[in-house]
């Protein structure tokens, strides 16, 4: 049985070694799932050929489009255009990079059908990633479920899934630079009584290019959006 409609983005920075096997993989299961999609590529200032070759992918299939920032806005702002620029009723993203196989994505719709959620995450089955990066999100999530009881396994896996009338409902999302993002969503989702269920995902090791946002300046300008969402949240 088909989802009605839904529409899939990928944020991608420097993604040329990647992005046309993520696509193409993609456009192919999109047709077996949905009766209505959209394909959207977030190019989020990339300096190498991933614009390029998405341009080329759209000649071949105008269901796929491409948005591009100039320069660089990171990962929030990757996000924040792929959600609101999203047109049908569920939204699916997952990165660009290959570490997810989009085919799970029938898991997600799947477990949505059975719950009734309005959000479905992704946390990692096995994360590969250095150790340092695993340690440093279980620190993140800690201080998340001190500052706002949202008490979630991987907060910031890349795979979700989640009814476009939850974005249209809950206080705009506003960071952009950090690992804030996806905090940001849920405890917003969280807090206006929107149903979140998780599901564990498979995730592979990158093949090509490199990871990018595990800095520590990173790291506390989250930490700082996290203390100001707090008081923001409180003076409500």
């Amino acid at each position: 049985m088909k989802i009605k409609e839904l529409s899939v983005f990928f944020p991608a920075y420097n993604e040329e070694a990647n992005i046309k096997a993520t696509v193409e993989k993609a456009a192919g299961i999109l047709p077996k799932i949905a009766k209505k999609w959209e394909m959207i590529v977030v190019n989020d200032g990339s300096k190498d050929k991933t614009g390029e070759i998405v341009e080329r992918l759209i000649e071949k299939n105008k269901k796929i489009r491409m948005i591009t920032h100039s320069p660089n806005r990171g990962y929030g702002g990757a996000l924040q255009s792929g959600l609101y620029n999203a047109c049908y009723e569920w939204i699916a993203y997952t990165d660009a990079d290959g570490q997810f196989d989009f085919s799970e994505i029938t898991n997600f719709i799947e477990k949505q059908r059975q719950t009734k959620a309005d959000l479905v995450i992704g946390y990692y089955l096995k994360r590969q990633v250095p150790f340092f990066r695993i340690w440093g999100s279980k620190i993140w999530q800690l201080a998340v479920f001190l500052l706002f009881g949202l008490k979630i396994r991987d907060i910031d896996c890349g795979f979700k899934l989640i009814r476009r009338q939850v974005i249209e409902q809950i206080p705009k999302l506003e960071a952009e630079r950090g690992p804030f993002i996806s905090s940001e969503l849920l405890i917003k989702a969280k807090k206006m009584r929107f149903k979140i269920v998780e599901l564990g995902v498979r995730h592979y090791p990158r093949q090509a290019g490199a990871a990018t946002g595990a800095s520590l300046k990173v790291i506390f300008s989250g930490l700082s959006d996290l203390l100001k969402l707090r008081k923001k949240l409180n003076a409500v």
